[in-house]
């Protein structure tokens, strides 16, 4: 009997990783009707954290929550309660951002006006609920707010030359002439979920490299948001170069303000839902995401689990939306493209659960050969 780890992220904007997961599973057992199927659904603080521990962890429970979208309307949404432990004797909060503040909640990129308030204000509702811990996946987000939104949420006070509330966003950044956090929330212990390791500023930077996806236009616009996250900086009096500080629009430099720990999203996942010693005991581990490219290699979760999978002397395999020529698919024992099995990247995006299970077929087939 063949033991199948299955640990893809989410394919972005299409299908959650529980859901790619149950998909290949499907395909996989259509071949191999005796295989043994252990679902572990990752992500690496981006969209679907929740999901991922959710999947993983027996005892966890939704906790609803209504906060600020970042398209300017209130949204439902949810954080998790994972159940005590030894070192979280009041639970652990699962919070991501995602879900509350990020990009695939706009209908229309909003640049200068989303903010990472929702975000915030989930976080808010944990520590009302008394949680003794905070993990949070910072992926995803819609904004380039420096995280003020997120602290405003928490107390913080954001103010202009006369004293008053700056405007929301990135919008604001640049009338922030004082900054009060008397009022600011204490932190219980908050691990910082992220795969992405950029500075605050610079060509490096929040606005530099991100601020274009979140619909920073112009050079100008871009250096216009970038001096106004150097000016939080040093109101905030946190490392303008420091690493991951550039995460989710500048919320990692926030969130170290309030006390917390960045950490390589997959790498702390896979240690909260138990991937090693999953992928120990199993023959087969599949991952994937939904494009599966040059970038895959630097903390993302394919290349995360191929590590895992070597260390063990387990088989690795990827199924991803696409594969591109400069992705390093030498990792894999064998790899499956939506794009290829569909014949296009409209028709695996109009279907992935589908071509999910022919993917599934296709690795087990080749584990088979």
């Amino acid at each position: 009997m063949t033991r199948v780890v299955l640990a893809p992220d989410s394919f972005k904007g299409t299908i959650t990783a529980a859901d790619a997961a149950a998909a290949l599973a499907e395909g996989w057992a259509s071949v191999d009707p005796t295989a043994e199927f252990v679902h572990r659904p990752m992500a690496d603080g981006g969209e679907g954290t929740v999901s991922a521990f959710e999947a993983a962890v027996p005892g966890a429970v939704r906790m609803p929550v209504t906060v600020d979208g970042p398209a300017g309307r209130r949204i439902e949404t949810s954080w998790l309660l994972l159940p005590p432990t030894e070192d979280a004797p009041a639970g652990t909060a699962v919070v991501d951002l995602g879900s509350t503040s990020g990009i695939e909640l706009l209908t229309e990129l909003r640049p200068w006006d989303a903010d990472t308030a929702g975000f915030g204000q989930a976080m808010a509702a944990a520590l009302d609920h008394g949680v003794s811990r905070l993990v949070v996946g910072i992926g995803s987000s819609a904004s380039t707010d420096g995280g003020t939104g997120m602290l405003s949420a928490l107390g913080a006070r954001f103010l202009d030359a006369a004293g008053a509330p700056v405007a929301p966003g990135a919008r604001g950044l640049g009338d922030i002439a004082a900054v009060d956090l008397s009022g600011l929330r204490p932190a219980p212990e908050v691990r910082v979920l992220t795969d992405v390791t950029n500075p605050l500023v610079g060509p490096r930077g929040a606005a530099a490299v991100f601020g274009p996806q979140k619909g920073l236009r112009t050079p100008d616009d871009i250096v216009l948001v970038d001096d106004g996250l150097r000016r939080l900086a040093a109101l905030l009096g946190v490392d303008p170069d420091g690493a991951g500080n550039g995460a989710a629009g500048g919320t990692g430099a926030a969130l170290v303000v309030w006390g917390g720990v960045l950490a390589p999203g997959a790498s702390e996942v896979a240690e909260l839902i138990g991937l090693a010693e999953a992928i120990a005991e199993a023959d087969v581990v599949i991952t994937g995401e939904g494009s599966y490219d040059g970038q895959s290699g630097d903390g993302k979760v394919p290349s995360y689990l191929a590590g895992l999978a070597a260390e063990a002397g387990t088989r690795a395999m990827v199924a991803a939306g696409r594969i591109t020529e400069d992705a390093d698919t030498a990792l894999f024992a064998a790899s499956a493209s939506l794009t290829e099995l569909a014949g296009s990247s409209d028709a695996a995006l109009a279907e992935p659960a589908r071509w999910l299970r022919e993917a599934g077929t296709v690795l087990a087939r080749s584990a088979a050969a």
